[in-house]
């Protein structure tokens, strides 16, 4: 009954409206890409600097003559793959670490948080651009250098939760029936302790997606993979005569994160335990 009702509240938040309409044409555009353009984003196609609505070319060529939706297209699938695939490693990460320096306590709480507290002293895109910058540029090394510099705010947050919980009943009682302390830690406190995580884990989808079009804008992303950041390097010289060079990637990477953090925004209200337990009461 409370997830229903939380699903049912999540479905008639206009936030999750607008951000599913978004999210979801920008998913069908990246999937779609290799049916729409099966010669890829680096063809050339047609002259340089074709301006938007011309004949076979809705959104242009940039300054090589290559088609612009195609880029674009492609580009969103990198864009996608990055945020989901480097937020799955940050969470695995956070996740296992707050929960044993939440749950155990002592050294383990001291080594984990020390740690933690001295990779958030780094400015996170600045380290990003460090650990790129050290390895030859690639779509791995951009998502692994990400993860790094994303998971002490999902450690924060599981631990908070961890503390919280690990005291409760049903963890005390757990405890006294002889459970293993792995199985308590995961199957007992974690399923507790997911919903602010999951509201978390939306809003680092839109910041890895940030991410990999800042470091790929300066020209530290996989040179052999299109993407939205260097879509708007590649068109910033030209942007008195081709601006849809940039413009259009442009746009669709503020679409793309307004609509991530329109659902974050969407889960953490459907999530809200206050909600939880007034809807509790009046039932």
């Amino acid at each position: 009954m409370p997830a229903q009702r939380a699903w049912v509240r999540f479905l008639r938040d206009p936030h999750a409206v607008f951000g599913l309409a978004g999210l979801g044409a920008i998913a069908v555009l990246a999937a779609s890409a290799p049916l729409l353009f099966p010669g890829g984003p680096w063809k050339m196609v047609a002259m340089p600097m074709l301006p938007p609505l011309s004949p076979g070319f809705p959104l242009g060529t940039d300054i090589l003559g290559r088609d612009v939706a195609a880029q674009v297209a492609y580009g969103a699938v990198v864009s996608l793959a990055v945020g989901i695939v480097s937020t799955m490693a940050t969470l695995l990460v956070g996740i296992v670490l707050g929960a044993l320096a939440g749950y155990l306590g002592g050294r383990v709480d001291d080594i984990v948080m020390r740690v933690t507290e001295f990779v958030q002293t780094i400015p996170s895109f600045v380290l990003a651009v460090v650990l790129v910058a050290l390895f030859t540029p690639s779509l791995a090394m951009v998502i692994i250098a990400i993860s790094i510099v994303s998971w002490p705010p999902v450690v924060r947050l599981v631990r908070g939760e961890f503390l919280s919980l690990r005291s409760r009943e049903f963890v005390q009682a757990a405890i006294v029936i002889g459970q293993r302390r792995a199985r308590i830690i995961f199957c007992q406190i974690l399923p507790n302790a997911l919903p602010p995580v999951i509201a978390l884990a939306a809003l680092m989808v839109a910041s890895a997606v940030l991410l990999e079009s800042a470091l790929s804008f300066l020209g530290l992303g996989d040179p052999n993979v299109i993407s939205w950041g260097y879509m708007i390097s590649n068109g910033r010289t030209v942007m008195h005569d081709a601006w849809w060079v940039s413009i259009v990637p442009g746009i669709l990477l503020f679409v793309t994160v307004l609509a991530i953090n329109l659902l974050g925004e969407a889960v953490t209200h459907a999530l809200d335990p206050r909600l939880q337990r007034r809807e509790a009461g009046v039932a």
